[in-house]
């Protein structure tokens, strides 16, 4: 047995060493086809999820004859079937090619935006976002899950965020998007904000269909490697798991991932921060132009908000990884996220500057912690499929965020909202707790691997040992 540098212990027959020239080239190789068509992708299903509150600022409510909480029951709709549709879906890709599966749906929830922008009623808003969310459920664990499977544990954090900082700038030019293409009110007799969601839609719908040919799949059948860089990465990928594989999911398997603790105080800390995300992506056009400006100005004084949430996300991911820590900036991010959401509960008593400078905390704090705490739980998950209903469970159950999110901001009570900075306050300081309690859990269970106090499973039947997963004594978690 051996300990690598990372700190995971291995037993694996002597290999030669691996050629860092050739494995560097592989790495550049894996960013160029995994990242870029990922991140795009993406931050077409994040617009096409938030472009309601675009549309909401050109017009929506009224045309629609939507009163009191209409709105908010339009966004919580979507969040039924996207949290019970995510563990479905990644069990399927897990059988479908992702690059079929993904663009697929993709092509489905394109089509359902556009008939958000040619429904007559309040009821067919309703239908739509319902269908929205169905068909949007697979996609962001679907890439969780995908990207988890082409890297080592600490280069992961760097490439999801930057995955994810593509949908953080997305919301920053949706806001100008949403402007311009309102400007197309009268056009065949459709309304501004119609045009927001038949435009964006007939977009992804076009990518959709385009990216089956250039989304990768799995490192296995990846068709951009050679065979030799194909065994080269499965190679590193299984020395940095160290024996933690489950690649049947048998009755034994199932109880193994869904009776997992570290699965569900993910979820916990994810529900916390993921709040806070769509809280802003929703609310904060809304929120600027309650401060006294106008649509126009309150999108656009939206777009620095952005980037620097962008900034920041990408900072912390190089630093984690580089330090090869997680807890600290996880509770970095909701530090900072609370001065921000203390400031707003207290905004009778500041200025408006002093209001708008804590959207950018609340922001800039949300977008470290958020992507940290999926990153985090994937890192300590061994197996293909118990990655997968990792990403799924969190990801899905973690939702439940949104739907919070989508009612904790009563219409009645702007512009103080103060049940919806109070229970975002609390609900980043359950991510916070969670998080605590999950770095304590993994270290304190490290140490009894050290000391042998997990080695009884080795003694298991030997198709049960090599499909234990992260319960395999050799696997070490990170902190």
């Amino acid at each position: 047995m051996s300990t690598s540098e990372d700190g995971l212990s291995h037993d694996v027959p002597h290999l030669e060493p691996i050629d860092r020239a050739v494995e560097k080239r592989l790495i550049r190789k894996c960013d160029l086809h995994v990242i870029p068509v990922l991140s795009l992708l993406y931050s077409l299903a994040f617009i096409d999820r938030i472009n309601i509150g675009n549309a909401r600022l050109q017009g929506l409510e009224k045309d629609l004859k939507m009163k009191g909480q209409d709105y908010n029951v339009a966004l919580f709709v979507f969040f039924i079937p996207y949290i019970l549709f995510e563990v479905p879906s990644n069990l399927l890709i897990r059988k479908i090619a992702p690059s079929t599966w993904l663009s697929s749906i993709m092509i489905l929830w394109g089509i359902v935006t556009v008939c958000m922008g040619v429904t007559q009623s309040y009821a067919g808003l309703v239908v739509c976002r319902f269908f929205l969310g169905l068909c949007e459920a697979g996609f962001f664990p679907g890439c969780m899950y995908l990207m988890s499977m082409y890297y080592r544990r600490y280069e992961l954090q760097w490439r999801f965020n930057l995955f994810f900082s593509a949908v953080i700038l997305a919301g920053a030019w949706s806001g100008l998007l949403a402007y311009a293409l309102a400007k197309m009110a009268g056009i065949g007799g459709y309304d501004g904000w119609r045009w927001i969601f038949i435009i964006e839609g007939l977009a992804t719908f076009l990518f959709a269909v385009v990216s089956r040919f250039f989304i990768v799949d799995w490192p296995e059948t990846a068709k951009f490697l050679s065979a030799e860089e194909r065994q080269l990465l499965i190679r590193r990928l299984s020395e940095d798991a160290a024996d933690a594989r489950m690649d049947r999911l048998d009755s034994k398997a199932r109880r193994r991932a869904f009776g997992d603790w570290k699965i569900y105080i993910g979820i916990l800390m994810y529900l916390g921060v993921n709040n806070t995300g769509y809280s802003t992506s929703f609310f904060t056009p809304t929120i600027l132009s309650e401060l006294g400006w106008t649509a126009v100005r309150a999108q656009v004084l939206s777009i620095p908000i952005y980037i620097v949430a962008a900034v920041t996300c990408l900072m912390s991911a190089l630093l984690t990884d580089r330090l090869r820590h997680r807890y600290a900036f996880a509770m970095l991010g909701v530090v900072t996220a609370s001065i921000g959401y203390i400031i707003l509960l207290a905004q009778e008593s500041v200025s408006v500057g002093t209001r708008y400078f804590a959207v950018y905390l609340v922001m800039a704090g949300g977008y470290i912690t958020q992507p940290i705490t999926l990153v985090w739980l994937s890192n300590n998950m061994g197996g293909h499929y118990k990655r997968s209903i990792n990403a799924a469970m969190q990801i899905g159950f973690g939702n439940f965020g949104g739907i919070i999110a989508s009612n904790i901001y009563v219409t009645n009570q702007r512009p103080r909202y103060p049940v919806g900075y109070g229970v975002s306050l609390a609900l980043i300081w359950m991510c916070g707790i969670a998080c605590t309690v999950f770095a304590i859990g993994l270290r304190l269970e490290n140490q009894r691997r050290e000391r042998g106090e997990r080695d009884a499973r080795l003694s298991l039947p030997r198709e049960e040992v090599e499909n234990l997963g992260d319960d395999h004594p050799n696997f070490r978690f990170t902190y």
